[in-house]
């Protein structure tokens, strides 16, 4: 784990980013567990914003209709009172408005695993809108792009490929408290 300097004087509102398979929702539940404090998952913020998945908006919208519901779930999710907890898309990063709101809204923790390991946390899912081929191929293509991104914006770097939800969730609690 690495944390920025400056944590600690920032508004108590944690979003997690990082790849698809790093483990946002998992982590995300279990710090709200911990913490008492709300969690608001990127997928719900979506569906509410849309009536539709991001597998759906894909599909129907593209990359681009895609990438705007993202920012707007973003956007929900940075509007929800602190003390709370956020999971933004994996493809948020990209936007430079969205990570522009990510480092003034919030404490960014970057959940980031091998690509092997989110490949097979991320094949679990149906509802993953870009894994059609080859999942690992995919991420590690993905993943190479957006780690500069996810660093940049990083208050805290969290290797989750080891460590249980919990586990992560008891490293972000430590070092936001």
């Amino acid at each position: 784990m690495r944390a920025r300097p400056g944590i600690a004087g920032k508004e108590r509102r944690i979003v997690l980013v990082g790849m698809m398979g790093s483990g946002k929702t998992s982590v995300g539940r279990a710090l709200a567990a911990r913490t008492g404090w709300p969690y608001h998952d990127n997928d719900d913020l979506l569906r509410e914003l849309s009536g539709r998945s991001a597998k759906e908006i894909l599909a129907a919208d593209g990359e681009p209709g895609l990438r705007r519901a993202e920012a707007q779930a973003l956007a929900r999710g940075l509007e929800c009172p602190a003390p709370c907890i956020v999971s933004a898309a994996a493809g948020t990063v990209l936007e430079s408005g969205a990570r522009a709101a990510l480092e003034a809204g919030a404490i960014v923790v970057w959940l980031r695993a091998p690509t092997a390991v989110l490949a097979r946390r991320a094949s679990r899912s149906a509802d993953r809108p870009w894994l059609t081929g080859d999942a690992e191929e995919w991420i590690e293509a993905a993943d190479e792009r957006r780690r500069p991104l996810y660093a940049e914006i990083a208050d805290l770097i969290v290797d989750t490929a080891d460590l249980t939800p919990a586990q992560v969730a008891d490293e972000i609690t430590a070092a936001v408290a």
